[in-house]
């Protein structure tokens, strides 16, 4: 098999259906926002570590009696490893998970008075945590616009030829380039939901989708 040439992304065009787009998704999708349950920035620190690698519903599960044991970073820290191991097992990983969401509460601690920081340079300092994860709680958390890309922005993102970079960094600034800066922690909700509900990795539901006409791997236009 041939392979496929990377062919560059326009930013203008890809700006423009950005424009197109964003509507439809905000009228199919009038709620759509994170899956994962919390309360507090720390609540969502924890699920998003958790969430690596697992389903929001499994984490969901996990957390709906973790957060009524372990109330705040220091109860975190404190906490024994295999206790933290024991209740997060089922989210796979888990032991590097409990180390770092111990490692991370410990920091929290000693370098930010026990809260959770609300900048990305402050989030990337602690253990776990990449930009992934420091944007979904700055969205969620404290309301600061930030790009998420999973598997889901990611996907989408190259179909509908917003970009050709797969590396989640590459596309967060991509992305950055050319979302409106306040839509961008909505814009990664909406494309979350759209690829849970109609463009599913395996088979697309292309006949259903709302913003076909508008999407370049619907209307079989190979980027790549």
């Amino acid at each position: 098999m041939a392979k496929r040439k990377n062919i560059k992304i326009d930013r203008e065009q890809a700006r423009q259906r950005i424009r197109k787009i964003r509507p439809i998704l905000k009228k199919t999708y009038p709620d759509a926002k994170i899956a994962l349950k919390f309360v507090n920035p720390l609540e969502l620190l924890i699920s998003t570590i958790l969430s690596a690698q697992c389903t929001d519903v499994r984490v969901n599960m996990v957390t709906k009696d973790l957060f009524k044991k372990y109330k705040s970073a220091t109860d975190w820290a404190k906490a024994d490893l295999k206790e933290i191991e024991a209740g997060i097992r089922s989210t796979g990983f888990f032991r590097n998970k409990a180390i770092n969401i111990k490692g991370a509460c410990t920091r929290i601690i000693e370098h930010y008075g026990g809260e959770v920081p609300g900048t990305m340079e402050e989030l990337l300092t602690l253990p776990g945590v990449g930009r992934k994860t420091a944007n979904c709680v700055l969205g969620d958390a404290f309301g600061i616009p930030g790009i998420t890309c999973d598997t889901h922005v990611i996907r989408l993102s190259r179909r509908l030829g917003l970009s050709e970079n797969s590396d989640p960094v590459k596309l967060e600034f991509d992305l950055a380039e050319i979302v409106p800066k306040a839509d961008w922690t909505r814009f990664s909700h909406l494309l979350i939901h759209h690829g849970r509900n109609i463009c599913k990795a395996r088979k697309p539901d292309c006949e259903n989708c709302p913003i076909s006409r508008h999407c370049p791997a619907a209307n079989k236009q190979e980027l790549w």
